[in-house]
């Protein structure tokens, strides 16, 4: 359903084990940047009513799932870490070259958009599947359910807004992409790690 052309390995999973108070802090930080996504793209492409939209309803959702993280956090009497560099996301942006109208602008930046949010499905899946703590897997499994309606609805609102062929062909190459870029992380409790 997500068309990742390179699946998580499942073994990823003992690594986050070791350090389930890393991988909290990772995903608490991970739905702020989402939310931060959705707020950057009301403020550069506020003509387009439809996506201003549905981006006011997913900085709702985004930092309601970041407030989750957090009381899991201090239910466990941590404290929220410092914001860890997102290397996949630092990789993944360099796909695109800058540049090009608004309309390319905003295509560009639905796709990563999706594709975050379609490996962060696929990486909750695992975790709800594979993680031994029971709390934290049912945590996971309703999160994923969030992470896969975001991922139909940026690849849909870049299909509405570019031509329908030309998205498709850069989403198959940006998919090809993040295939070789997932190869070489999966080593550290991150959730795009």
């Amino acid at each position: 359903m997500l068309g990742l052309k390179l699946p998580t390995d499942p073994r990823w999973v003992n690594i986050v084990e070791k350090n389930i108070e890393e991988i909290l802090t990772d995903h608490a930080f991970c739905e702020q940047k989402a939310t931060s996504t959705a707020i950057s793209l009301i403020v550069s492409f506020p003509e387009y009513t439809e996506l201003v939209q549905e981006m006011v309803a997913l900085v709702k959702e985004e930092i309601s799932h970041f407030k989750m993280v957090h009381d899991i956090i201090i239910k466990r009497g941590w404290t929220l870490g410092r914001d860890r560099r997102d290397d996949y996301v630092i990789e993944l942006v360099k796909f695109f070259p800058k540049g090009g109208s608004r309309t390319t602008q905003l295509v560009h930046r639905l796709l990563y958009a999706a594709l975050i949010e379609a490996r962060s499905c696929e990486r909750f899946r695992i975790l709800s599947e594979e993680l031994t703590d029971q709390e934290l897997a049912s945590f996971y499994k309703n999160l994923m359910v969030s992470e896969a309606n975001h991922y139909t609805m940026f690849l849909g609102f870049a299909r509405q807004y570019g031509d329908r062929k030309v998205v498709d062909e850069k989403w198959q190459q940006l998919l090809q992409y993040e295939a070789e870029i997932i190869s070489n992380l999966g080593n550290t409790e991150a959730i795009h790690g």
